[in-house]
């Protein structure tokens, strides 16, 4: 989830305040950063209503409406979640994280064109946005386009740490698919050895391993 604070980056006071109850940006940015705790704790419904509160307040927060989308598509309200990315798009063309769930709505309804168009506005916008190579690589493996899918994975792994273990685990899936068996062993114990213990990739690398090896 975008860091709740970066939102005062693009709120704006409401014209009529009479209707807000956040009488400060201080309190504003410790509501932002319950929601983040909430959203932690997996409370999606309580951290919509708190982003509820925010919007009333901000209503032209780009990032406020992106990240009640994402709570709202992590608590199975797919209509709503889109309708909050789309807000989000329409005020900040250039928010490339409301890109990027945008695109993994769309990939989640098998909508990979459309996916991978936002997956590709989100890089555009941040080349350096690992989530949305990581997120278009395994799109364009959907589709059994391994060569693009492992040129994403790469390009992310270039970029620094983030993500690493989950990278090397879905490159080596790639490979495993594509047939370059060696080359999926190889990243599956790269994965293995960056992924923390209680990390659910390790389980999925496990048992594409166990799948490969027997």
């Amino acid at each position: 989830m975008p860091d709740p604070l970066e939102a005062e980056k693009s709120c704006f006071l409401p014209q009529d305040s009479s209707f807000c109850p956040i009488e400060s940006l201080l309190a504003a940015r410790q509501l932002r950063l319950l929601v983040r705790e909430q959203a932690t704790q997996q409370n999606y419904l309580v951290a919509i209503a708190l982003l509820d509160r925010l919007i009333a307040c901000y209503p032209n927060s780009a990032i406020d409406y992106n990240n009640r989308g994402l709570m709202y598509f992590y608590a199975g309200q797919l209509s709503e979640a889109l309708q909050d990315y789309d807000t989000a798009i329409a005020l900040d063309k250039k928010l490339a994280p409301a890109y990027n769930n945008r695109a993994n709505f769309y990939a989640t309804q098998k909508n990979f064109l459309a996916a991978l168009n936002d997956y590709e506005i989100a890089i555009d916008l941040n080349p350096t946005n690992v989530r949305a190579l990581f997120n278009q690589g395994i799109t364009f493996r959907e589709l059994e386009l391994y060569d693009l899918a492992i040129e994403n994975f790469e390009i992310a792994l270039l970029l620094g740490q983030t993500l690493q273990g989950r990278l090397y685990a879905e490159r080596g899936y790639t490979y495993h698919l594509r047939g370059d068996w060696n080359c999926a062993i190889g990243d599956y114990q790269r994965a293995l050895a960056r992924l923390r213990d209680r990390d659910p990739y390790r389980q999925k690398v496990n048992n594409w391993l166990n799948d490969l090896l027997s």
